[in-house]
């Protein structure tokens, strides 16, 4: 046996005062795990981009992994990049990621040594932990007392308020009728917030505003507890109004040390989720920042905790006074802000300390090196209030990567977001010496980052990063709220609109002359006797003697300035004997000439009005329209046209589209988002108030309650709990009768 060997730390410098820790302070084979072999092979008991960055850091040591998928992944990238995949059920969670005993089946079938759970599904069941140990398989993550204690909401604050850490007032008892709740609450005094006892992720999550509420959120919160987790079971709190979201990265091993690897600010938040992370967080004392990171620790060391976890605290920004909220028994979506600003990887001391290694480091030693951002990349509609989007990624292409940017992602193009799972796309990461030049980092891969195919939130996420009160550090987890107005453009607003209107005029005008741009070129490079009928029109130069070829194209402009729908655009290219592109748009007399370069892969060198510029285009074809996605600078405008090729009296090409949009009668109510039909609040031919609930919607374990437009008769309500509908399908409609 070879005894413990630590190395010295190497610095490599990357940038003028950031140091990169190479470090390798772990042995592949330790004296604390004599008469134990150390584990060869992972399966990794979870998907997606979790499942890919616990798979990239156990390549790097040489350990073999074993990915589980559904039907619903079976092309996934996670079950590409692992070494073994085996499919453990249906796409439903229920009957694959939540199927423990199929998990552990399938790691005795590939001979994996241990599981990794990941975040979500079984990451902090302590049942599924413990069945690990039982069927002698080694469980990457703390022990089942651990996760049973702190798992449990209620239970953990009495643990910590035994130790004496500040504690909301609430209720965190197991009593869960609805009339002792209802007293409950009122004498906590509203508002309110329910959250269930178990699991995380913003699920159930529920603020009541008053008495007449509590029920409805109460039975809401505990079907989607149930739908998330298994478990229903609530607590209550009194709802802090400004409240700062602060938590620490503790670790510990199995020979009694634990530390903390400093804090993360996760305030800014839509649906009680995580959008943008940050480390260390914003505006924090030392000496606070200090007293927190103990306090973590001491509420680890009450349930004698090894490997990852997560202890979070609400902050008062009114009083500045810190509360316990819950720890979270599993490595956390956003570790990769961890682990930039201290130079290690997390996994990998998951992985050594699973193997019976002692952390690599005291205290002392832990770095603090700048600062990093997190940047969740989810397919969700912002205009309807960020509700899941599925679809296909029909394009695809992140930022490069470097030793400053990371994207932890478990989708390649082509991939499908499924209405059955997180709509994560990716997560940005990048950090900085500073915290002003990692966002300025952030600010310019978020105008990089191309997707398309499915509606994302990079463009609300740029408006986030730009806005004054968040540069400064001004945050707390009711940011967007404060801030809608600023954040969400008003239709109203007449000149938020023009230069809306006016920016994407000149995105369509790029549009035009790169597209024109690359037929040209396309055309050019084709084997003779190819397409010679549109070469002799569109030639360059073009063919007719004294005349300037001409073109008319129609798009339509997919605006994300508000969810009124599409914007016709007509635009004329008038070829130029010079190679250049004269463009006029609408009714407007005053043209642009633009000049193009293609570069190839649907990039582009543009010059037009005096500026020069990169261009991207994203185009494919989806209900039998033709889609054109430009990035350029900090814009990205999404174009539709139907290709139907005709030439006109003039001589002119005109591409035609036959855009026909769905009508709906007043009254008529379609589904926000594809999802499963969880309940039928109402029957069809009742009558219904203005704002009535009808019926409520699941989609990626995340409820949405679809209320009456106005008061009347419902009429033709078909659906029924259990049946899934799709985007915009019609679902009832309300009548004045």
């Amino acid at each position: 046996m070879a005894s413990l060997i630590r190395r010295k730390l190497t610095f490599k410098v990357f940038s003028q005062n950031h140091i990169m820790l190479q470090i390798k302070l772990f042995t592949s084979e330790s004296k604390y795990n004599k008469g134990k072999c150390p584990i060869e092979k992972i399966l990794i008991a979870n998907r997606g981009e979790i499942a890919c960055r616990v798979m990239r850091t156990a390549k790097r040591l040489g350990i073999r992994t074993v990915a589980v998928y559904s039907d619903a992944d079976r092309d996934s990238l996670h079950v590409k990049t692992a070494d073994e995949a085996v499919r453990i059920g249906p796409p439903p969670a229920r009957f694959s990621y939540l199927n423990g005993t199929s998990i552990v089946e399938a790691a005795h079938r590939t001979g994996a040594q241990a599981i990794h759970p990941g975040y979500g599904f079984l990451s902090e069941s302590a049942e599924f932990a413990q069945l690990c140990n039982d069927e002698g398989l080694i469980f990457i993550g703390p022990p089942a007392s651990a996760i049973r204690d702190m798992g449990d909401k209620s239970a953990s604050k009495k643990i910590m308020g035994a130790a004496g850490v500040p504690l909301v007032p609430g209720y965190h008892g197991s009593e869960q009728d609805i009339d002792l709740m209802k007293s409950e609450a009122d004498t906590i005094g509203y508002p309110i917030l329910i959250k269930p006892t178990h699991g995380g992720g913003g699920k159930g999550m529920r603020i009541v505003q008053n008495p007449d509420e509590f029920v409805d959120s109460f039975l809401g919160a505990q079907r989607e507890a149930a739908a998330s987790f298994g478990i229903n079971t609530i607590l209550l709190e009194k709802y802090i109004t400004r409240p700062r979201h602060i938590e620490v990265q503790v670790f510990g091993d199995k020979h009694g040390n634990i530390l903390h690897l400093y804090e993360r600010d996760c305030s800014v938040q839509r649906r009680h989720q995580k959008i943008i992370e940050e480390a260390p967080a914003p505006n924090v004392a030392n000496d606070f920042r200090s007293h927190l990171g103990q306090a973590a620790v001491s509420a680890a060391k009450a349930v004698g905790y090894h490997n990852a976890g997560t202890v979070e605290f609400i902050v008062d920004t009114v009083s500045d006074q810190f509360f316990f909220m819950e720890m979270n028994t599993r490595l956390q979506v956003e570790h990769p802000v961890t682990e930039m600003i201290v130079g290690q990887d997390l996994v990998e001391w998951q992985i050594r300390v699973a193997n019976g290694e002692p952390l690599p480091m005291t205290q002392s030693e832990v770095p603090l090196s700048g600062h990093a951002f997190e940047a969740r990349i989810y397919a969700e509609n912002v205009p309807k209030g960020f509700l899941p989007a599925t679809g296909v990624l029909h394009h695809y292409r992140p930022v490069p990567v470097s030793t400053t940017v990371r994207v932890e992602t478990g989708v390649e193009q082509g991939n499908s977001v499924s209405m059955h799972y997180d709509p994560m796309i990716a997560k940005l990461v990048v950090w900085g010496e500073s915290r002003s030049a990692a966002l300025i980092r952030m600010k310019d891969c978020l105008s990089k980052f191309q997707v398309a195919g499915l509606p994302t939130n990079i463009s609300f996420l740029q408006k986030l990063s730009n806005h004054w009160a968040f540069n400064v550090g001004q945050v707390e987890t009711h940011f967007i709220e404060h801030f809608k107005d600023d954040l969400f453009m008003e239709p109203s607003s007449l000149s938020i609109a023009e230069e809306a209107h006016e920016a994407a005029k000149f995105g369509a005008t790029l549009v035009s002359a790169c597209i024109c741009e690359k037929e040209h070129s396309t055309l050019k490079n084709s084997p003779p006797g190819q397409n010679r009928l549109i070469s002799i029109w569109n030639s360059h130069p073009p063919f007719r003697v004294n005349h300037h070829a001409n073109r008319i194209m129609e798009l339509e402009w997919e605006s994300d300035f508000d969810n009124t729908g599409s914007e016709p655009l007509k635009l004329l290219v008038v070829y130029q004997p010079n190679g250049n592109y004269f463009i006029e748009t609408g009714e407007s007399t005053r043209g642009l000439e633009v000049k193009v370069a293609y570069l190839g892969n649907n990039d582009f060198r543009v010059e037009a009005d005096g500026l020069s510029m990169d261009v991207s285009l994203a185009v494919y074809f989806k209900d039998r329209t033709e889609h054109i996605h430009i990035w350029h600078g900090s814009h990205h405008h999404h174009f539709k046209q139907k290709v139907d090729f005709e030439l006109s009296e003039d001589g002119a090409t005109q591409d035609k589209p036959t855009f026909q949009k769905a009508l709906h009668p007043h009254g008529t109510v379609v589904a926000p988002m594809a999802g499963l039909v969880v309940k039928v609040l109402v029957k069809d031919g009742m009558k219904v108030e203005n704002g009535q609930p009808i019926l409520v919607l699941e989609a990626m374990k995340m409820e949405h309650v679809v209320k009456a437009p106005f008061a009347g008769f419902v009429h033709g309500l078909q659906v029924t709990p259990g049946q899934q509908v799709s985007d915009s399908s019609v679902l009832f409609s309300v009548k004045d009768e």
